[in-house]
């Protein structure tokens, strides 16, 4: 699936400077819409490293009320968590009625990284494609909510020159690890998870959009887009 994406499409600046603040405003007026509906939503990224998640989910968040969304960046479980069935800590951080949850990194984990570093086994990541599925279709007909889940794909060039320029620059060096290069020599077997991940876990209830981010303006103004015409679909 990822080699048939066209990631040279690209957006001017004065394009991109207009068309993001139309976004985001309209953005503002869903949102309130949403909490007087009491629908939540769960707008997810997924993505290589240095793809852009966090610049997509601060444009999305800027302008909107700070009382009505969570943004969870997801690392490793903690102890307590580990103790836990892995979903548990997830399910923990589902939105309540007219909130929006977003989340940098997910879930999906299990078939991505603990995958392909084996922190898990076959059996248990095989299991997780139906797991992660039921999980998803019932909180949407539970709660009558939504979920958006974002991968955001980048060529294996972009991904170098972005890392390049964090590890130059002394305000982002810290953007930079050497697990992210440790994970770029395994970009093969992260593209096989990847692909694999959006084909068994693209559903009618929960489908996958993958964005195109070698350039972020475009990547940006795309994500927001699908966030608005998401949520349009639950009023």
């Amino acid at each position: 699936m990822l080699k048939q994406i066209d990631l040279s499409q690209t957006i001017g600046d004065d394009k991109y400077e207009k068309t993001l603040l139309e976004i985001q405003l309209q953005l503002v007026r869903l949102q309130q819409q949403v909490r007087k509906a009491g629908i939540p939503v769960i707008v997810m990224y997924e993505g290589w490293d240095a793809s852009g998640k966090g610049g997509s989910i601060l444009r999305l968040t800027e302008k909107m009320d700070p009382r009505g969304y969570h943004v969870w960046s997801i690392c490793a479980p903690n102890e307590v968590e580990q103790q836990h069935y892995y979903l548990w800590r997830f399910w923990t951080k589902l939105p309540p009625m007219g909130q929006l949850a977003v989340f940098d990194r997910s879930w999906y984990g299990r078939v991505l990284v603990e995958r392909v570093e084996k922190y898990c086994s076959e059996p248990d990541w095989q299991r997780a494609y139906q797991e992660i599925n039921e999980m998803e279709e019932d909180f949407v007909y539970s709660s009558g909510g939504g979920i958006v889940k974002f991968w955001l794909e980048i060529s294996k060039d972009e991904q170098l020159k972005r890392f390049q320029q964090r590890a130059s620059d002394p305000q982002k060096i810290y953007k930079i690890t050497e697990e992210d290069w440790r994970n770029r020599e395994k970009w093969d077997l992260y593209t096989v998870a990847v692909d694999e991940m959006l084909a068994r876990t693209s559903t009618e209830t929960a489908p996958w959009t993958v964005i195109e981010s070698d350039d972020k303006w475009f990547a940006r103004v795309k994500a927001l887009q699908t966030v608005i015409t998401a949520a349009q679909k639950l009023l």
